[in-house]
């Protein structure tokens, strides 16, 4: 077992820094979906989906 370990070190720490990064990402894609935030940063100027991603409460958006 020791032997194992040994040989593969070098892939373990690099697939739990990978992991990290990755868990880190998708608690911060919850907390700001929780938060109300939106991933587009709101430049709705020059975005042509701006009909139908950011519209006054209650309504739907546009369907095409």
């Amino acid at each position: 077992m020791m032997t194992w370990l040994s040989m593969n070190l070098g892939n373990i720490v690099v697939l739990l820094i990978l992991s990290a990064v990755v868990f880190a990402a998708a608690r911060t894609i919850v907390s700001d979906r929780k938060q109300g935030k939106s991933s587009c940063g709101s430049r709705c100027g020059s975005c042509p989906m701006s009909g139908s991603c950011h519209n006054k409460k209650g309504q739907r958006p546009i369907q095409q």
